[in-house]
């Protein structure tokens, strides 16, 4: 296995065989800043230029990721525009990438956490006591409609409603809900999702490339279109 990734960079890349493991660790919540958003994307870019079968996202220990900056968010509104701009682009690569994505939830996914969740193919999650979902309504914000659209795809619809109005689900709820497909030791999350993406490593290239446009192109297209109608609705405080 490679290990590659600058010292300065919350992201780093190892191989499994045909499986590329994606790892964002910046130490603390594992928030999406600018650094991480750009280091995600050129992750995904490297690992597909490097021909990986399929692709695992993991979080550091107890935070796969605590959502978007909350200092950048607070920057005012149009660097909170520019980031989620940023952090759409990274969901819909995500949502989009023509290989199999499994997650691999090391621990809380909040908010974009869970956007991300909603993004892969398959996600493992770890047990404990950690948090997932979207608390935007909880906390004054709208729930964008980028996040609505994903959402809908991906979670279950007795759990929509629920969702939109920012529940909070634990590992167990949030695999009946749609956020995680299984739950495993904490310890074995990412050995798991690595097991599940090398099961996927065989996945017709141009079968799963024209699927992603026939079950996923119109939601993308969507998200895309209406984009700055969507970020018009944020104006955060500084």
């Amino acid at each position: 296995m490679d290990d590659t990734g600058s010292a300065t960079s919350p992201v780093t890349i190892r191989r499994d065989g045909d499986v590329a493991i994606i790892h964002l660790d910046d130490g603390k919540a594992n928030a999406l800043g600018h650094v991480a958003i750009a280091a995600l994307l050129a992750a995904l870019d490297e690992v597909e230029a490097a021909g990986a079968e399929a692709v695992v996202l993991a979080g550091r220990p107890g935070r796969f990721s605590a959502g978007f900056d909350l200092k950048a968010m607070q920057a005012g509104a149009d660097e909170a525009r520019r980031m989620l701009s940023a952090g759409v682009d990274l969901f819909l690569r995500t949502y989009l990438f023509p290989r199999p994505v499994v997650a691999a939830c090391t621990g809380h996914a909040i908010a974009a956490g869970s956007i991300i969740l909603m993004s892969t193919d398959l996600r493992i999650g770890a047990a404990g006591d950690f948090r997932i979902g979207l608390p935007e309504l909880t906390i004054g914000m709208p729930l964008p409609f980028f996040a609505t659209e994903l959402a809908r795809d991906r979670i279950s619809k007795r759990h929509l409603s629920q969702v939109f109005l920012g529940r909070m689900y634990d590992p167990e709820g949030a695999t009946d809900a749609g956020f995680l497909d299984q739950v495993v030791d904490a310890e074995a999350v990412v050995d798991a999702a690595v097991e599940h993406a090398q099961t996927l490593s065989g996945v017709s290239r141009g079968g799963l490339k024209r699927t992603r446009v026939t079950s996923r192109g119109a939601i993308a297209d969507a998200i895309r279109a209406g984009l700055d109608e969507d970020l018009s609705h944020f104006s955060v405080q500084g």
